[in-house]
């Protein structure tokens, strides 16, 4: 039987930081459906999110216990420009007595499958438990300036032209320069092809490192 997510990545109560790029706010909703049957899940962002459909959404501390009593889980953030979300008024550390999870997406990459960092990113929110860094394998095979958000880091950390493909040798090269703590997952493993990257990935890392599909609901621990 297919692990869960939650159990995959062993997320623990308290608050959880998802960074980088490639699904990160798919990972955040996935691991709040399933969070949901085992305590309370308050969703959240340190950057900006569009605010869900599937759940309630509160701007405000009024109306979170009732909330989370009858949903189970919420979204929970401070209206912001473009119907966005930012982050709530609320500290984390609160958010966290309020509920048994907190998931915050704490890192933006507009889309894009990678995301290199500058030194004030990413928004780790203080008291994090454990953070999850994302990239996505569709990357693997465009050119740098296509498939990275914020090319121009990722460049200058790892050595790799503009035009350059994306290789599991100048990914791990900048994962490795960035040094950021958690677990990786390449989401969008859909292909034999992504996967033999992926493992390439894994081989160049001292670290573990999950593969799968969120869209498709299946992973794996490659290390």
């Amino acid at each position: 039987m297919l692990m869960e997510l939650w159990e995959l990545l062993e997320v623990r109560p308290g608050i959880t930081a998802l960074i980088g790029g490639g699904g990160k706010t798919s990972a955040m909703y996935t691991l709040a459906r399933e969070l949901a049957r085992r305590g309370t899940v308050i969703c959240t962002t340190t950057t900006h999110i569009l605010p869900p459909e599937h759940m309630p959404v509160l701007t405000g501390e009024d109306g979170i216990p009732a909330a989370l009593a009858s949903h189970r889980c919420v979204c929970m953030g401070s209206p912001a420009p473009e119907g966005k979300l930012t982050a709530p008024a609320l500290s984390m550390e609160a958010l966290a007595g309020m509920a048994d999870y907190v998931l915050a997406e704490a890192d933006g990459s507009r889309g894009l499958p990678v995301k290199a960092h500058l030194p004030h990113e990413p928004v780790i929110p203080p008291g994090a438990a454990q953070t999850v860094l994302l990239a996505g394998a569709s990357a693997f095979g465009r050119p740098v300036r296509e498939a990275v958000h914020r090319w121009e880091q990722f460049c200058r950390l790892t050595g790799a032209s503009p035009a350059a493909p994306v290789t599991a040798e100048n990914l791990a090269r900048l994962l490795e320069a960035e040094g950021l703590e958690g677990k990786l997952f390449v989401n969008q493993t859909e292909t034999a092809g992504a996967l033999a990257e992926v493992r390439r990935l894994a081989e160049r890392l001292s670290r573990p490192v999950y593969a799968g599909s969120l869209k498709g609901g299946s992973w794996t621990c490659l290390w």
